[in-house]
């Protein structure tokens, strides 16, 4: 017990839980905020989507009324592109360098302990045994017949089992109420001619290649 609250003293601090903390809401801050660049590609290069998306919130949230998440579940068409826009977009393409802990057998492999991995979510987010149309914009991906949301075990931006992204419940919820915000109060163009490209540019995370947008107060 003296061992257990001696070593609780040494790793555990309030200067290593303020640097920790940051760290989550710096991580969750970038990964939304280059998602939120995604968001508006498509939803520029698809404005039918961005019309549907509109007409949803209108009706669910109105114009004036602060979105919260409470309000998700009613906006099934809306969380469903949002899902799309993490899929499409594959902002962290390699995932994080993991190593593995112990000599590892994954198929008809020998990973040895200490080997470096990088997992590759690009081969799952694209998979075409897992999606209908894996190179398209589509948010049906993640609808039913029914137009009710749909969860895909092949959706994994970020990564899964123990080590997956800690800061994912933050993002998602300031990925939604952000765009929610920006759709309620915002129609996004860009001028006559201009073709937004979606290929995107690999570094930290894959980023949009540098664009400019009409923001029209609805």
């Amino acid at each position: 017990m003296e061992e257990t609250a001696s070593l609780r003293l040494v790793y555990f601090t309030e200067s290593n839980l303020a640097l920790n903390s940051l760290d989550l809401f710096l991580a969750g801050s970038e990964t939304t905020s280059t998602t939120l660049l995604w968001a508006l590609v498509f939803l520029i290069k698809y404005p039918d989507i961005q019309d549907k998306v509109k007409v949803e919130i209108d009706r669910v949230i109105g114009r004036t009324r602060q979105p919260s998440m409470a309000d998700r579940p009613n906006l099934p068409y809306t969380d469903a592109v949002i899902h799309e826009i993490q899929r499409m977009g594959n902002i962290v393409p390699l995932n994080g360098l993991r190593m593995a802990s112990k000599d590892t057998t994954l198929g008809n492999y020998l990973i040895p302990k200490g080997t470096s991995l990088m997992p590759n979510l690009t081969s799952v987010l694209f998979d075409k045994s897992e999606w209908e149309t894996p190179d398209t914009f589509n948010p049906g991906h993640f609808l039913d017949a029914e137009g009710k949301f749909v969860k895909r075990e092949a959706f994994l931006p970020f990564s899964a089992g123990k080590r997956m992204c800690p800061g994912e419940g933050l993002a998602k919820m300031e990925l939604f109420l952000f765009l929610i915000g920006l759709l309620q109060k915002f129609s996004f163009c860009v001028p006559d001619g201009v073709e937004l490209s979606t290929e995107g540019v690999t570094g930290i995370t894959r980023v949009p290649h540098p664009y400019k947008v009409y923001a029209k107060a609805r």
